[in-house]
């Protein structure tokens, strides 16, 4: 008599990969990497283990996307290739090999997903992808702008990658949106014409609005999506490296997230998970069930466009 539990893994079981992903598919269109450099933190360090932190916690994740009506993973034949050699001595040797791995991909037109790691990671993405694309727009959602020109006379730590990216002309100023920003002061992302979206002004009026006029900003232009998870309150994502009190519920950050349909997203990451900070996985579990809904907006784009080439033929 046959076992019909034969194939059934426990969500406790894992393969290591993001909801046991493979890590080789000729036909992928979607990639996890892991991205485990922690070295250009400022105050807690330990996002090195998010990755892993965050890919156990998506055990528990369903392969169905209810509210887009999508199969992020397997409508996109997604990958997890697994995570990055960085070198935590040197951020620009790292920065080096971040780069080629997310080059890589988006050469094959396969979109990555990073898992950080702290946020300096994201300007090792963004040479990757001005490589392949040009200049992109960028939604960046923290409460932090991270475009502080140095700390202790060091220009390249997590407070810095928006600054230098504008130095290095990776992005396009006016088709950047700073999101959620309420840790610091944002005089400096102002001049470089950047455009900020405060906490209050974010609340007050109302996520809907602020959507609409990001999607009249940035257009069908090659968009790349940076999470620092400190954009969420403490209250429901503790695990982070500098916590801001007063931010958005779990609810509402997903909720902003799944009304980011029709844009031209080329990349994404999700950064600042810190494992020792977060005993019950909250944190974890949250940025797992982020990640799920940026492959399900890359998944319902695709079908989508499958679904306008039905009717056009």
């Amino acid at each position: 008599m046959s076992n019909p539990f034969e194939n059934y893994q426990p969500d406790f079981c894992t393969s290591g990969s993001f909801m046991r992903l493979p890590s080789e598919s000729k036909n992928a269109k979607l990639s996890i990497l892991g991205m485990p450099f922690d070295t250009a933190a400022s105050y807690r360090v330990g996002a090195r283990f998010g990755p892993q932190a965050i890919r156990q916690a998506s055990m528990c994740l369903s392969s169905y996307h209810a509210l887009l009506d999508v199969s992020p993973f397997e409508d996109t034949n997604a990958i997890d290739i697994g995570d990055v050699p960085v070198i935590t001595q040197n951020i620009h040797r790292s920065y080096g090999v971040m780069e080629n791995a997310m080059l890589n991909l988006m050469k094959k037109g396969v979109i990555p997903i990073g898992l950080g790691g702290d946020h300096s990671i994201t300007l090792a993405s963004l040479r990757a992808a001005a490589k392949v694309y040009g200049p992109v727009a960028l939604l960046h959602f923290d409460s932090h702008t991270d475009t502080w020109d140095t700390y202790m006379d060091e220009k390249y730590w997590h407070g810095s990658p928006f600054i230098r990216a504008h130095e290095e002309g990776l992005v396009q100023p006016d088709k950047v949106f700073q999101i959620g920003m309420r840790g610091w002061e944002v005089t400096s992302s102002l001049e470089l014409g950047y455009n900020v979206i405060t906490q209050n002004e974010l609340f007050s009026r109302g996520i809907d609005d602020v959507v609409k006029q990001v999607k009249g900003t940035i257009g069908n232009t090659p968009c790349f999506l940076t999470f620092d998870i400190d954009f969420v309150d403490p209250a429901f994502a503790p695990g982070t490296g500098t916590p801001e009190v007063g931010g958005f519920s779990s609810h509402e950050t997903l909720k902003m997230v799944r009304s980011l349909t029709g844009f031209n997203f080329v990349g994404f990451d999700l950064v600042e998970v810190l494992p020792s900070f977060d005993p019950t996985q909250t944190t974890a579990l949250l940025a797992a069930t982020l990640v799920h809904n940026f492959a399900s907006l890359v998944a319902l784009k695709i079908k989508q466009e499958n679904d306008q080439v039905e009717i056009l033929s």
